[in-house]
């Protein structure tokens, strides 16, 4: 996710590198943050081996096992495995700590740290810190949940373009959601962001540290957050790439896409217009969106075959949500709207250039329940299905592409209340947040009510691009060296600061 190169860009983007127990917790927290003698999973030892996983791609890296109560409430109950990695530091003489990561999500596996951030780190840095990636519980190599056995992958969807998509999106949400509450249960109701930070500072613990560093993209910024909240003595170096307002988290997140997509399609469209001669989607940003619109309203009347698999009017939005996160990917968004335009006219095979094919293929065949069920046990969303309804009714006009999928009723809604309230994030630990004007996954105005939840963190904006995850090699100078000098120094910069792209973005 940090690599600059389109054509890394390109994969990450196939599926997005794409959510009385609180009495109990208030007392269980300060016995960790405060006296470990207590809490004999402080002092377990661990055995580190060569990683044996598929997710890390890096040779030489480490990985151990680390035993976790599955309930921080009741630490004599179930356990589970986190399994993190290891990139020791490159000069032990000059080893100041860990620096723990976390790629996204929610639910993303996090193991390969070098992978994600080896490009970027500067020497200084890779000096200092003993690079450890986790794959957070119920993720990955860590006691993964079990799949719901749900027909689709995602349960990000829209409503489409027409009233009666909504009926048959709320019976469909329920059924995702009751597909995963007929299993473990227990289990699934902790695997929380607030418990997953709960295991970064046992992690912590267990690696002999005092304090963790901490590098987080996307979703990794809203658990950097929480752990700010919950362990402020215990955080040191924070960096916060594309950040998430942790009052918004998630239902508001998504609703947030809504206008951020509409932006990002037209700043997309400016770009296709003025290729038209090459896909056809038109010469002018109208003609572009007149072009869109028509397919999404095919879709709603009759499925687009492509390789086999129905393109209708629920995931159509997604696929161009997915597509519209970096205009580095701006060629791949075209030939995808090509494909589909073909398609609807009879030529259902999908480009390679497009990696359509592909993306349908995890769409229809993957899971990613994972990341709703993060979502909804980590903040409770509204139950009344009118509260949705009305919602995408309100922003068919302002929102036509994107309003009935940023407002659509999720499985969150049928989802029992949480085991905790939602973190509420206010507090003055030294954070750097790092966030691109046009990024249409975590909007900027996230970042900038974030910055603002964290009265002594700097702001570092990339101006007038739209990309989502800003710390990548050839993209801005400024934005790596604001990065590698808090990370390298501890000191921010003394003011928000501004940074432009390298070079300009055609």
């Amino acid at each position: 996710m940090s690599s600059g190169d389109p054509d890394a860009e390109r994969r990450s983007t196939r599926l997005g590198g794409w959510l009385l127990a609180v009495i109990l917790v208030a007392v269980v927290v300060p016995v960790l943050a405060g006296d470990q003698r207590r809490f004999p999973y402080y002092s377990q030892e661990l055995s580190w081996e060569l990683c044996d996983t598929p997710s890390v791609d890096t040779p030489g890296v480490e990985c151990a096992d680390v035993t976790v109560p599955l309930d921080y409430s009741d630490p004599d109950g179930r356990t589970l495995t986190v399994v993190i990695s290891r990139v020791p530091a490159t000069d032990p003489d000059r080893r100041r700590g860990i620096l723990l990561s976390n790629p996204g999500g929610p639910g993303a596996a996090g193991l390969d740290a070098p992978a994600l951030l080896g490009d970027v780190l500067s020497p200084d840095v890779l000096a200092q810190y003993d690079l450890i990636g986790m794959d957070p519980r119920g993720v990955g190599a860590s006691d993964p949940t079990e799949p719901c056995g749900w027909p689709v992958s995602e349960a990000v969807r829209s409503a489409g373009p027409t009233a009666a998509g909504f009926d048959e999106e709320v019976v469909f949400a329920s059924e995702l959601a009751a597909a995963c509450l007929d299993g473990d249960i227990e289990k699934l109701r902790q695997i929380t962001t607030r418990n997953t930070a709960r295991d970064m500072d046992l992690i912590r613990a267990v690696l002999g540290e005092e304090k963790i560093n901490f590098f987080g993209l996307s979703y990794g910024t809203y658990l950097g957050a929480v752990f700010t909240e919950m362990f402020p003595e215990r955080s040191d170096r924070i960096v916060l790439d594309s950040a998430i307002d942790p009052d918004r988290y998630w239902t508001g997140l998504v609703q947030d896409w809504g206008p951020a997509d509409e932006i990002a399609f037209d700043d997309w469209a400016r770009w296709a217009a003025a290729r038209n001669s090459t896909y056809r989607l038109g010469a002018t940003v109208p003609e572009v969106r007149a072009t869109v619109d028509a397919l999404y309203q095919r879709t709603a009347r009759e499925p687009i075959m492509v390789d086999g698999y129905p393109i209708d009017g629920h995931i159509f939005p997604f696929i161009l949500h997915n597509v519209l996160r970096s205009y580095q990917v701006n060629d791949t968004m075209a030939a995808t709207v090509r494909d589909i335009a073909d398609a609807a006219a009879g030529d259902s095979s999908s480009s390679a250039e497009s990696g359509l094919g592909e993306l349908l293929e995890l769409l229809y065949t993957g899971e990613n329940s994972e990341l709703m069920i993060i979502a909804c046990g980590d903040s409770e969303a509204p139950h009344d299905p009118q509260w949705y309804r009305r919602n995408i009714e309100n922003t068919r006009t302002s929102q036509p592409l994107f309003g009935a999928m940023a407002n659509n009723i999720q499985p969150c809604a049928f989802w029992p209340r949480p085991v905790e309230p939602a973190t509420v994030v206010r507090n003055a630990v030294p954070v750097l947040i790092v966030q691109a004007t046009g990024d249409a996954r975590t909007p900027y105005s996230e970042a900038v009510q974030l910055h603002r939840h964290l009265s002594e963190s700097r702001l570092v904006t990339l101006q007038d691009v739209r990309i989502h995850l800003t710390f990548r090699p050839g993209l801005s100078t400024c934005v790596n060296e604001a990065i590698n000098g808090y990370l390298g120094t501890g000191r921010l910069p003394a003011t928000d600061i501004t940074c432009t792209t390298d070079q300009p973005i055609q």
